[in-house]
């Protein structure tokens, strides 16, 4: 059973007004200081990927099919805030895979405390079946947080412009969100912290696809296949029978 479906349905509109009163915030029309500004990042043609972080030892330089290779500075940042932005969500998607699963099986949507309720990848089906509109409230929740990003990161579509172009200020990734203010100012450190992220994010995008076809191969649980947990699934206890 969905646990509680009102108050999930009044916190998904109230999220979703709240992004959505973020996205039509009043925008500064002169160059704001963006993380280009603050860690003084400059382009170097003459290294990889124009200097960008996320290169680690011992692979170094990853580029087996030559992508990097005279790729145009602005479609190389274009790239690096796709990889950015996919690596957070894929960090997000497995941590929240695990979590809900057995063994810990936490889930704020389902009373979970009496029965296994399956795999993560159909776990949306079975509150699509119980609670359509929330994944209503979910879609217009997600599509605000993306159209604020767009109002931060990508120009403005006037005069020579083409599809996905950046903002010339604008350093991939940095959306302005840092409430616990982890970004350092030391542009060492900066590169360091965002070599990080990406390698953890590329990991996660890697991780992520593996459990997702892995689920979606057998049904099962992932610490399940494993053999770390028990199978406790009761397919016929679901809405979705599958």
């Amino acid at each position: 059973n969905i646990h509680h479906p009102n108050i999930i349905m009044n916190s998904v509109i109230l999220a979703t007004l709240l992004s959505s009163a973020a996205a039509f915030a009043p925008q500064s029309t002169g160059r704001v200081s963006t993380a280009v500004n603050e860690v003084n990042w400059q382009p170097n043609e003459s290294e990889f990927a124009y200097g960008l972080p996320g290169s680690l030892a011992p692979v170094g330089e990853f580029d087996p099919l030559g992508f990097a290779k005279d790729t145009p500075l602005a479609t190389m940042l274009q790239w690096r805030e796709a990889e950015t932005q996919h690596g957070r969500v894929a960090m997000l998607a497995v941590l929240g895979m695990l979590v809900v699963e057995e063994p810990i099986e936490y889930h704020p949507l389902f009373e979970a405390y009496n029965k296994d309720i399956g795999p993560a990848i159909r776990q949306l089906d079975e509150v699509d079946a119980q609670t359509p509109f929330f994944l209503v409230g979910l879609a217009l929740l997600i599509g605000s947080l993306e159209y604020n990003r767009a109002l931060v990161a990508f120009a403005k579509p006037e005069g020579s412009f083409s599809f996905q172009q950046l903002s010339e200020d604008h350093y991939p990734g940095d959306v302005g969100f840092d409430p616990l203010g982890l970004k350092p100012d030391d542009a060492e450190e900066f590169a360091t912290i965002q070599t990080k992220e990406l390698q953890n994010g590329r990991l996660a995008m890697l991780g992520a696809a593996g459990i997702i076809a892995q689920e979606l191969t057998n049904g099962e649980e992932i610490f399940v296949n494993l053999g770390l947990a028990a199978d406790r699934f009761d397919p016929s206890s679901v809405p979705i029978q599958f």
